[in-house]
């Protein structure tokens, strides 16, 4: 099945790279009618909306960064002024911080929530605002993590924000049902982004080999790419999904619950 976006206008986050440029990609080539991204380095931000708008979409990149309260607000601001409405988003943005119950910092708790959660859910507000004024509906897709189920004890903090993703999501598919917005997420699993090959390789002093051995380890021997991701998500934004809406789906190579 080929999934189209003709005459959509998206906004994603956290599309500079990894898995929200993997979606702004298939959005693009999937014939989206306009598409806004953003990420805090200006250089490559201009780089993929440059590359983007060459496959035929028009696409405007904003240098933004989410953890300040007023970025949600101006982001969607852009995007109606550039394009006229946001038909789509896509909250693809998340630091990925290590913080447990024994190291965790007020700090850490602060700024993983900051971009993890508060600016998903007023970029929601903002998406659901002029959805709602237009009266045509529309589709939000939240990037979560496998970790929302629980969450390996160095994620504690992590996890704890993609759980309350995971139940805003919710939240707003109920909420907005009847406005025809639809609301769903991905609990993504182990991925192989740009981001988490820096935190294995350097951050966690796991060196070069750590991709080969992680790769080897999985079910389907392989990680997730972004690719996958992408396509999950494009087809939830895709008049494909149907009514479907409030589905949070484990994206994942291991089954919750099962005895392992």
């Amino acid at each position: 099945m080929e999934i189209r976006l003709e005459g959509k206008v998206a906004l994603v986050t956290g599309s500079t790279q990894g898995i929200g440029r993997a979606i702004a990609e298939t959005l693009a080539r999937s014939g989206a009618a306009g598409l806004l991204i953003t990420g805090r380095d200006s250089k490559r931000g201009e780089a993929v909306a440059a590359e983007l708008s060459a496959l035929g979409t028009p696409t405007l990149f904003v240098a933004a960064d989410l953890g300040d309260t007023e970025t949600p607000a101006l982001l969607a601001q852009a995007c109606i002024e550039r394009f006229g409405r946001i038909d789509g988003l896509v909250n693809a943005a998340g630091l990925t911080d290590r913080a447990s119950f024994l190291d965790a910092t007020p700090d850490d708790w602060s700024a993983l929530f900051a971009v993890n959660a508060r600016a998903p859910f007023f970029l929601m507000q903002a998406a659901v605002a002029d959805m709602k004024k237009r009266g045509h509906g529309g589709a939000i897709v939240n990037i979560l993590s496998i970790n929302a189920h629980c969450g390996s004890p160095e994620l504690a903090v992590y996890s704890a924000t993609k759980g309350a993703l995971a139940t805003l999501t919710k939240n707003a598919a109920n909420a907005h049902r009847f406005d025809r917005i639809r609301v769903n997420g991905i609990n993504v699993g182990w991925t192989d982004t740009p981001a988490e090959r820096i935190m294995q390789a350097q951050t966690l002093g796991n060196g070069p080999g750590w991709l080969d051995a992680a790769n080897a380890a999985q079910p389907f021997g392989r990680l997730l790419k972004p690719d996958d991701i992408a396509n999950l998500a494009v087809f939830l934004l895709s008049d494909a999904a149907g009514p479907m809406t409030g589905a949070v789906i484990d994206q994942e190579q291991s089954v919750i619950g099962a005895n392992r």
